[in-house]
């Protein structure tokens, strides 16, 4: 037997193992092991723990039910669906046929409302400790927790369970947050503390769904995303959570972090939570009053003290930026990840890059051109475009349409709530808002954003750099950001709708950029935000957008175009819903840095990826049933619409 054959054979046994200890109650379900065998040792043929067309088996197996019913299963999609249920089936009862026969838009919307949401959800408390603590982006044994300077309640919480979990170290954060300080924590990583109840002694963290795969933290805007999904799958009360999450974020760390991680302190993300209270408020709209009121209190916070203070993330067009502050390099990035930018410092001061490298991080070469650079970068990572050659060397120089966008949408948001919930009178520390406060605000953002980043010639909304006084006019998903909050004039719509099709709709729906790849150094890293690739979150605001402004027949071509390619992936590769595609290939193999979070896993992926799983659920939502059948079929896309670009 090869090597590879060996390590199969070990891995059946190890599972079947696994199973026994994990279930010795339901002894009638250790029948199933041999099966489980069985089919790896003769479909699973390159040894990954999974069955996708890459394998070479025979693709037909028989198998013999507790019922003593013989069922004959071919194909790829019916034998993974086969292997996941064996792989579970120590929790259930009996091997569903149903289930493996199941349509594949269904099977992928039922495992992701009854099984993936759970999985991705966290807590920061007894229960959840070890979980979120796992932290497989530090090197060391200890885990540490840091804790707001005045949140008294967590610090003795948290110190009492030091003498159980003898790795917990606590560490409690001062009361000013500056970043030399959260420079002094690179070389000390760690988990930061979230909301929480307590009754009668009893604390308990409140809930939080992190992104997926090597993910146990809340990431900023993922956790909107998530948000949507967890609305329409009936899981109010998780979306609730992540709000009461942000208002914790923005109370004790003063901004909604880029996520819960030390190293994240100085950064923020795209703004999300007015849309979450919205949606949450639309969805139930008995929500209670005083929830929606502490919590609107903090969107209101946040926008005065996070993107309304000049000089940092206000500029003086009027118009906002992405700052992220921070001194150094980012530390979450892989290692090598800026040797492209740093070879040439390392020239320019001659010496090696190594040597370079460790003088700069120290501090003992101040540059103050590479400075510049790192603020570009931790700006871009801000935006939650990490990264992009449209946003490198450059990002804190430009007004984004993206950004502009959503604070626009802060605005008319702030002033529905107040108008609908509050009978257009809501106070704060003595101060009274009125809806017509903010609609002005809003009216003013729309024009100055007119003015600055509408292109009448092109038919289309760009960044504007205020530094150079130009428009960027690279084409980027983020542009039709207007479409889905109520900026433009139906002409505008029209247009931008042409050139949307024009410049980024592919096989597999919306791409993020056009090809923008940098050729000036073949050692520059492929950017996973830019051309070939699309991310769910440009496919959800688009939808919606397309939506608003009545492009029916559009909107079903995207959405379909996007869930097939999802289909298929999943149908062709064992279930694997990853956290991004390539949707010229139409494939999640993709070839960018950080490669593809949610396709590494044995058997059954655990939890999809949030926000991947939040966009097939609300494309379900809006796609007809006749494309619903054809997508169950995976009826090429271009047999229905007009063929895209290859």
């Amino acid at each position: 037997m090869s090597i590879n054959g060996c390590i199969r054979c070990l891995s059946v046994i190890l599972l079947c193992f696994l199973l026994i200890r994990c279930a010795p109650e339901k002894a009638q379900n250790l029948e199933y092991s041999s099966v489980l065998e069985s089919l790896v040792n003769q479909e699973d043929t390159d040894g990954d723990k999974k069955i996708t067309i890459d394998d070479k088996g025979p693709k037909k197996f028989e198998f013999i039910d507790k019922n003593g019913e013989s069922h004959n299963i071919e194909g790829t999609y019916y034998l993974s669906n086969l292997l996941q249920e064996l792989a579970i089936v120590a929790k259930d009862d009996t091997i569903s046929i149903e289930r493996i026969t199941e349509a594949p838009s269904a099977r992928i919307s039922r495992l992701i409302k009854t099984r993936f949401w759970d999985n991705l959800t966290r807590s920061i408390d007894k229960n959840g400790l070890e979980k979120v603590l796992e932290d497989t982006k530090s090197d060391t044994d200890t885990l540490r927790l840091y804790i707001p300077f005045d949140d008294k309640d967590a610090i003795r919480y948290f110190q009492s369970l030091t003498k159980e979990y003898k790795k917990l170290k606590v560490v409690i954060l001062p009361k000013k947050i500056t970043p030399e300080y959260v420079k002094t924590l690179n070389s000390k990583p760690g988990i930061l503390n979230l909301a929480h109840t307590k009754q009668d002694e009893n604390y308990q963290g409140i809930p939080f769904v992190v992104p997926g795969g090597r993910f146990n933290e809340m990431y900023g805007w993922d956790s909107y995303f998530e948000s949507v999904g967890l609305l329409i799958d009936d899981r109010e009360d998780l979306a609730m959570a992540m709000a009461d999450n942000f208002a914790y974020q923005i109370k004790h760390y003063g901004k909604i972090l880029n996520a819960n991680r030390s190293y994240y302190l100085t950064r923020t993300q795209p703004p999300f939570f007015s849309s979450l209270l919205v949606e949450i408020y639309q969805e139930n709209p008995q929500v209670s009053k005083d929830w929606l009121a502490s919590n609107l209190k903090m969107v209101i916070k946040e926008y005065e003290t996070v993107w309304m203070k000049n000089g940092v993330r206000l500029t003086n067009t009027g118009l906002n930026r992405f700052y992220g502050e921070g001194i150094g390099m980012p530390p979450e990035t892989e290692e090598g990840h800026f040797d492209f930018i740093l070879k040439e410092f390392a020239a320019k001061h001659k010496l090696d890059l190594d040597t370079f490298k460790n003088m700069y991080q120290k501090g003992e070469i101040i540059d103050e051109e590479l400075s510049q650079y790192f603020i570009h970068d931790r700006s871009m990572r801000e935006s939650g475009h990490d990264t992009s050659n449209r946003l490198d060397d450059i990002c804190a120089d430009l007004n984004t349409v993206g950004l502009n966008s959503l604070l626009y949408k802060y605005e008319i948001d702030i002033a529905y709530l107040i108008k609908n919930v509050f009978e257009d009178s809501f106070e704060i520390d003595d101060k009274q808002y009125t809806s017509q406060l903010w609609l002005k605000q809003a009216e003013k953002r729309k024009g100055l954003m007119n003015t600055l980043m509408w292109n009448e010639e092109k038919g289309s909304f760009y960044d504007y750099n205020f530094s150079a006084q130009n428009q960027t006019q690279i084409e980027s998903a983020t542009n039709y950001y207007p479409l889905w909050v109520g900026i433009c004039t139906q002409d505008q719509a029209n247009r931008l709708v042409d050139n949307l099709f024009e410049n980024l709709v592919q096989k597999g729906g919306i791409a993020s950029t056009t090809d923008i790849s940098n050729t000036a150094s073949v050692d520059a890293p492929q950017r996973q935000w830019d051309y070939p690739n699309g991310w769910a979150p440009h496919q959800m605001l688009i939808w919606r957008g397309l939506h608003n402004y009545g492009f029916a027949s559009q909107n079903q071509e995207l959405v379909y175009r996007w869930l097939w390619m999802i289909t298929k992936n999943a149908v062709n590769y064992n279930g694997t819903i990853p956290e991004k595609y390539d949707v010229v290939q139409c494939t999640h193999k993709v070839y960018a840095e950080y490669g593809n979070v949610g396709t590494e896993f044995d058997y059954i992926t655990p939890s999809g990826f949030g926000w991947m799983n939040a966009s097939y659920q609300l494309g379900m939502s809006f796609l007809n049933n006749e494309l619903k059948e054809k997508l169950n079929k995976l009826t090429d896309p271009d047999e229905i619409f007009n063929k895209r670009n290859q």
